[in-house]
């Protein structure tokens, strides 16, 4: 007998959306790593809001939230609220049951804000890296450093001149004009400098997000982003240098390309008890057989390369191919998260290969 079509469903269903998630569904293995993380982050959500007024989103909803937005491309807010409202494995995910009402997008713009200030984009990238240092999957003495640009969201038309001399010109008009960081700014994104870096190459609205990452399997453990120039990448580089060695009085290397070999950077490292194992140029190089000797030298130049590892999923999967955010502040939030769920990823399948 041919079954009815039309059905007005049942008045009670009692199923949970785990039911909906396939045991072999890759969030499966993510999940329990993100949810030790930020249970770590707990005294820190507690210190972000008041303890009387109505209740807010959870901040692990938020950052469960963004975690699923970087790793599945999602490309803004408003499609990530449309996708967990549809997919069972991402309400599952986040906490949310199957009548649980999804919140407005704007939701994630008004809680940022104290995010950012409590610095837990840097906090979730260390509580992750520390989970994969456990299992034993970080060196403790060898890195490697890097920058990429990250172009920005604001347009070439609002690169103006700083005195406004520009203002009646329409927007565009180029004709006559020479552009220079020291007299012209984005009028939408201020902290974005016209840059390039390399020859041969068209200069963009950029700023510069730097990344440090261990050598034995390419994890990401330091973060900054900064305004883009000749120098940014090694005053970047001496920064996350200081913060990973922190008081510890045991000598480490830091590995980069050609760029990092100066004579100033070079001698900052070896200051601070580093040892720079910088790609050497082939005609002033600040490195010398001191450095160049040993074999550890040639295996930092093999393994520095993984950085590129993390440079290329950031702006392929997470998005940061063209910056969806402006500020300095924002923009490293958002790119130590994105580095967590790299180091996420990586931590999951190394899991899973042993």
């Amino acid at each position: 007998m041919r079954g009815s079509a039309e059905s007005n469903g049942p008045l009670f269903v009692y199923v949970t959306t785990e039911q909906f998630v396939s045991k072999n569904h890759p969030l499966r293995s993510l999940k329990p790593l993100v949810d030790t993380a930020l249970s770590k982050l707990d005294r820190e959500f507690d210190s972000l809001y008041s303890s009387t007024g109505r209740p807010s989103i959870p901040p692990e909803y938020l950052l469960r939230g963004l975690v699923l937005q970087f790793v599945y491309s999602v490309r803004s807010h408003v499609a990530l609220m449309d996708r967990i409202n549809s997919d069972m494995a991402f309400r599952w995910f986040i906490g949310l049951s199957i009548d649980d009402k999804v919140w407005d997008q704007s939701v994630f713009s008004c809680n940022q804000d104290r995010l950012i200030r409590a610095d837990i984009g840097s906090r979730f990238l260390e509580e992750v890296k520390s989970q994969a240092e456990k299992r034993g999957l970080l060196s403790n003495d060898h890195f490697s450093v890097d920058g990429t640009l990250l172009e920005s969201l604001a347009s070439i038309k609002s690169f103006r001149r700083k005195d406004g001399s520009d203002d009646d010109k329409p927007a565009g008009d180029f004709k006559g004009e020479k552009f220079s960081n020291k007299t012209h700014q984005s009028k939408t994104d201020p902290d974005a400098r016209l840059y390039k870096k390399s020859k041969g190459a068209s200069a963009k609205l950029c700023v510069m997000g730097h990344a440090m990452t261990e050598n034995d399997n390419g994890f990401v453990t330091q973060i900054e982003a900064t305004h883009a120039d000749g120098k940014a990448e090694r005053r970047a580089a001496k920064k996350m240098t200081k913060r990973q060695k922190g008081n510890r009085n045991k000598r480490i290397t830091v590995a980069a390309d050609k760029a990092y070999d100066t004579s100033d950077f070079v001698q900052d490292m070896r200051e601070i008890n580093v040892t720079p194992h910088v790609a050497s140029k082939k005609k002033g190089s600040a490195i010398d057989g001191r450095t160049t000797r040993h074999a550890s030298y040639r295996q930092s130049l093999k393994d520095r390369k993984k950085i590129e590892e993390f440079f290329g999923w950031a702006k392929v999967i997470a998005g940061f191919r063209k910056l969806r955010h402006v500020g300095l502040e924002k923009i490293k939030f958002y790119f130590s998260l994105a580095a967590g769920c790299f180091n996420l990823v990586k931590l999951r399948n190394l899991i899973a290969q042993a």
